[in-house]
């Protein structure tokens, strides 16, 4: 019987085998750095277009950048995306990442009803900002005497 219920499921619309989404479940960054995220998804879903969201909540998360279903890649403020339809994958790149980066993210697929997605936890490790470890320029100042 078990079986029965499979296959119904199978041939139900808008099911499919390649429906699935899939994607590292952490990435590491540093700060002041870049990071590089890759998803991957079935034949079929090559046109639609792709996203980068952030929040835990699946539902409310904000999105970042969305590709235009072709494989052009898509730039907004330090965010990136581009979708290598032949590969099957598509690639979200941010930039100069900030120590409150580290969050929640989910890399989707936009469909008719509920979008396809899978969670990327992002970490981002301190890092050295070479902009405020130079040491300040020196001043030459001149001695102070003192007559008694």
């Amino acid at each position: 019987m078990w079986l029965s219920q499979v296959l119904l499921l199978l041939i139900l619309p808008g099911y499919s085998i390649a429906t699935e989404i899939t994607g590292p479940t952490r990435v590491n960054g540093s700060e002041w750095g870049s990071l590089t995220v890759q998803c991957a998804y079935g034949s079929g879903w090559e046109t639609y277009l792709k996203w980068w969201c952030r929040g835990a909540d699946w539902n409310g998360c904000n999105t970042l950048v969305k590709t235009n279903a072709s494989e052009q890649e898509v730039k907004k403020n330090r965010v990136s995306i581009r979708d290598n339809q032949k590969n099957r994958t598509f690639t979200m790149t941010m930039e100069s990442l900030k120590r409150d980066d580290a969050d929640s993210y989910w890399c989707g697929i936009q469909r008719t009803g509920i979008d396809l997605g899978v969670n990327v936890q992002v970490t981002i490790k301190p890092g050295s900002d070479q902009r405020c470890s130079q040491s300040p320029p020196s001043v030459d100042i001149p001695p102070t005497h003192h007559t008694l």
